[in-house]
């Protein structure tokens, strides 16, 4: 493992490895004896994106945190095709032996997350959803003109504009400079693949649901919102003075919206 991306203080986990039929996934295990609880980021992340959820439910729930096919330390895969993404975490949880687990998801995450439960509703305890629609359609080409390498950490996040802070945590020094862990080509393929109607795999299940909606997004109206939670039994929906990446734009509410919502599930130790 890089040792820029080692935790923060304080802070344990392992990486680990899955080995699936077109690529290798790696994935974060924060430990915790608690309900175990599945992270998971969305295009161009990777599981660290959730060290402020392990750090703040420590010891509480396991949480365990995949990097998504094509992202962090999985390897390029041979394809991107939403059922692939879906498949890795069914693998997932055979590999780890859970029957039971809560989903967390962001943006791609998110989708993954409610079409897994809708294919395997036994395995699911509960969704928190992040600033994802049950229709999709979205254009990541902007990332097509982001650098491949820049001298220092600091070019590559000055190079990105307004969305370097974000992604500054996962920037990787490779042998040709800093660059980010995974190909813009096939966060574009990626993107596409998931781009159309969810509505059905959305509505498909009625285990307790938290929909987590950024004012400001680009990728989840508040009229979408709305008509989640309206025709989806058991969905609670908050909205969040943020952008698309609530949990690094208001990462307080964020995490206070969650805790309090697996508070209310009863499951916490």
């Amino acid at each position: 493992m890089n040792e820029h991306l080692a935790a923060p203080p304080g802070m344990v986990y392992t990486r680990k490895y899955l080995k699936r039929p077109d690529t290798v996934l790696s994935y974060l295990d924060f430990g915790g004896s608690g309900e175990p609880l599945i992270a998971l980021h969305g295009h161009m992340n990777e599981g660290l994106f959730a060290r402020g959820l392990a750090s703040s439910l420590a010891g509480e729930y396991r949480i365990i945190a995949l990097d998504q096919r094509g992202h962090g330390e999985s390897e390029q895969p041979a394809g991107y095709e939403n059922d692939r993404y879906v498949d890795d975490l069914l693998a997932l949880l055979k590999h780890l032996g859970l029957d039971r687990v809560i989903l967390l998801g962001h943006s791609l995450g998110g989708v993954v997350a409610y079409r897994m439960a809708a294919r395997r509703p036994e395995l699911v305890t509960a969704l928190i959803i992040e600033d994802i629609g049950a229709a999709v359609n979205d254009d990541l080409s902007f990332v097509l003109n982001w650098p491949q390498r820049m001298p220092t950490k600091e070019a590559l996040v000055e190079a990105m504009g307004r969305l370097g802070p974000a992604f500054a945590y996962s920037m990787r020094e490779y042998e040709d400079g800093w660059g980010l862990p995974f190909v813009p080509e096939d966060m574009v393929t990626s993107q596409k693949l998931l781009n159309g109607d969810h509505w059905k795999d959305w509505l498909a299940t009625d285990c307790p649901a938290l929909l987590l909606h950024g004012t400001s997004s680009s990728c989840l109206s508040f009229e979408m919102a709305e008509d989640m939670a309206a025709r989806r039994p058991n969905t609670k929906l908050v909205h969040i003075e943020a952008g698309h990446a609530i949990h690094f734009d208001n990462p307080v509410r964020y995490l206070e919206e969650v805790t309090r919502f697996l508070q209310s599930l009863g499951t916490a130790d």
